[in-house]
């Protein structure tokens, strides 16, 4: 059990006063451990918000370095950020915001050599990585580690996110079986996206983990929950656990994790 300090119960107040938190449900989240995937446009909000809240050791796994094209939604990196590794900038505004926080960085890419013994580290996982081999190979090693987490992709103008809870409910392959083809799909530099989008997913991919320890209302399970913010309109489409799944099914053919089984095919061309 933790013992409060006077300025723990001041920063935390606005969480304690709430009657579905209080001080049991702060302390839960004290004791969180979430590790984040991705120093990006998701994972800014995401940060920021999971370090406010006082989630006890938040890692962060990261390759890449501060590029002038980020600023326009990655929101933890600023301009005298440029060219510094994501990881070392965000742990930075983390900890300025809630030094009683730990924050354990990883400058490199998640990949399936490394991803499990990562992940293992922690309680629930946030996917904020902008790539569909990435955002299979989360799913797969938190499936077969057993990890809670959540998904999240943005595109132009539209989200899209859903939380799985490994051997209880649908996970991403059971909606999505595998990476579509190469280039089938834009990526964010090559077809952009709205800066606030990230920003609105990215809060909501956070407020999935602080719901999932303090167990308050209804994560989003077995449902894709996805939004356009031209004319923003929410959309939940519900779905079952595919016993089929080759992760997750009755019989999954993935049971280890290989990189080649995340390079998704070159799409073919025909005239």
């Amino acid at each position: 059990m933790i013992d409060f300090t006077e300025e723990q119960l001041e920063r935390y107040s606005r969480h304690i006063i709430l009657s579905d938190v209080g001080i049991e449900g702060q302390e839960k989240i004290m004791h969180g451990k979430v590790l984040i995937v991705g120093a990006g446009g998701l994972g800014s909000p995401v940060a920021l918000y999971l370090a406010a809240a006082g989630v006890g050791t938040i890692g962060i796994i990261d390759g890449d370095v501060v590029d002038l094209t980020n600023l326009q939604r990655q929101i933890i990196h600023f301009t005298k950020d440029l060219n510094k590794p994501k990881v070392e900038s965000a742990k930075e505004k983390m900890l300025e915001i809630n030094p009683d926080i730990s924050v354990k960085t990883y400058k490199k890419l998640a990949t399936a050599e490394n991803i499990i013994d990562i992940i293992n580290d922690y309680d629930f996982v946030i996917d904020g990585t902008d790539n569909f081999s990435a955002k299979f190979l989360i799913n797969d090693a938190c499936v077969i580690a057993g990890k809670p987490f959540s998904h999240g992709g943005i595109l132009r103008f539209d989200g899209q996110t859903l939380t799985v809870i490994p051997g209880e409910t649908a996970c991403y392959r059971c909606v999505f079986h595998a990476p579509p083809p190469e280039n089938a799909v834009p990526s964010c530099s090559q077809a952009g996206v709205l800066g606030s989008i990230a920003g609105m997913l990215g809060t909501i991919q956070a407020t999935e983990a602080l719901k999932y320890f303090t167990g308050i209302g209804d994560l989003i399970t077995n449902r894709l929950l996805s939004f356009d913010a031209k004319s923003m309109n929410f959309r939940n489409v519900r779905f079952k656990k595919n016993p089929k799944c080759t992760v997750c099914g009755d019989n999954p053919k993935i049971t280890s994790l290989k990189e080649e089984d995340y390079i998704p095919p070159i799409c073919e061309i025909t005239n």
